[in-house]
């Protein structure tokens, strides 16, 4: 699955649009290197997002291709 439209369907960025403009603007890094929205992301990878005052790491633990926002939760887990 893509980086950008991981983001989206976990919740961790609202909308793909906005995802995708984080990668291009060097704040998302994938296993501690900067990468572009059509990355792919496999389930053990590890998310870093430098959005705000501090940045938020997580593991990516499932892969979904939709989700409800009650179980987006359980598709990463925060380090």
């Amino acid at each position: 699955m893509r980086i950008d439209k991981y983001l989206k369907v976990s919740r961790l960025i609202k909308r793909r649009e906005l995802a995708s403009e984080a990668c291009l603007s060097s704040r998302v890094y994938l296993n501690g290197r900067p990468v572009k929205p059509g990355a792919q992301v496999k389930v053990g990878d590890r998310i870093e997002l430098r959005l705000g005052a501090s940045p938020l790491t997580v593991e990516i633990t499932d892969i979904r291709e939709t989700t409800k926002k009650e179980d987006a939760q359980t598709l990463f887990r925060v380090i």
